[in-house]
C-alpha cells in the first residue's frame, strides 16, 4: 500500500483547509510506517522510551476516539489502549501486536471521526466534556488534532530514520 498525501488547496475555505491539513497529517503518519515489518514498527526510539511507530499509531487511534467520539459526541466509549492501570498502554507493545490490526483500528477511528464531525458546524460546542470539564467547538478539535499529528509526525521522522535511514517530508 502506498499512501498518497494531498496538500490542501491554497484558496480553500476554513473547514476544507482544517480538514485538508488533518488528512495530510494522518497520511503523513501512514507514510512513515509503510514498508516496515511488525518488528520494525514495534522498535522503540531509544532507551528508556517505549515510543515506536506502532505505538504512535495506537496513540493516535485513541486520540481520534477521545476527541471525536468521547468529547465531540459525548459517547461513553472506552479507550482502545489506555486504561487507568496503564495510561501509556498505547506504547506498551508485545510480540502479539500486529500492524494489520493496529492499522485497521486506527482507520476505523478515523472513519468514525469523519462521520461524527460531518454534520457539526465549526462553532458548534461538543456534547461531551474535556477532562477539564469544558465544552469545546469542532474548530478547536480540528486545530488540536492537526497539532497532535504534526508533533507526533516529527517523532515518527526520527524513529523511521533510526530504523532504516529513511528520511523525507
Amino acid at each position: 500500500m502506498t499512501t498518497e498525501r494531498r496538500v490542501p488547496a491554497i484558496d480553500a475555505d476554513e473547514r476544507s483547509m482544517l480538514e485538508g491539513w488533518l488528512e495530510f497529517h494522518r497520511q503523513t503518519l501512514a507514510t512513515k510506517c509503510e514498508g516496515l515489518t511488525d518488528a520494525q514498527l514495534r522498535t522503540a526510539s531509544v532507551e528508556p522510551s517505549p515510543l515506536s511507530l506502532m505505538g504512535l499509531v495506537r496513540h493516535m487511534a485513541d486520540v481520534e476516539r477521545n476527541w471525536y467520539s468521547r468529547v465531540l459526541t459525548g459517547e461513553k466509549v472506552p479507550f482502545r489502549y489506555w486504561t487507568d492501570e496503564d495510561p501509556d498502554g498505547d506504547f506498551h507493545l508485545t510480540e502479539a501486536d500486529t500492524w494489520q490490526e493496529t492499522y485497521e483500528i486506527w482507520q476505523s477511528e478515523i472513519a468514525t471521526a469523519r462521520r461524527n464531525a460531518a454534520d457539526v458546524g465549526l462553532d458548534e460546542l461538543s456534547k461531551g466534556l474535556t477532562r477539564h470539564g469544558e465544552r469545546i467547538n469542532l474548530r478547536w478539535i480540528h486545530t488540536h488534532m492537526i497539532e497532535e499529528y504534526a508533533r507526533h509526525n516529527g517523532h515518527a521522522d526520527l524513529i523511521r530514520e533510526r530504523i532504516d535511514g529513511a528520511t523525507g517530508s
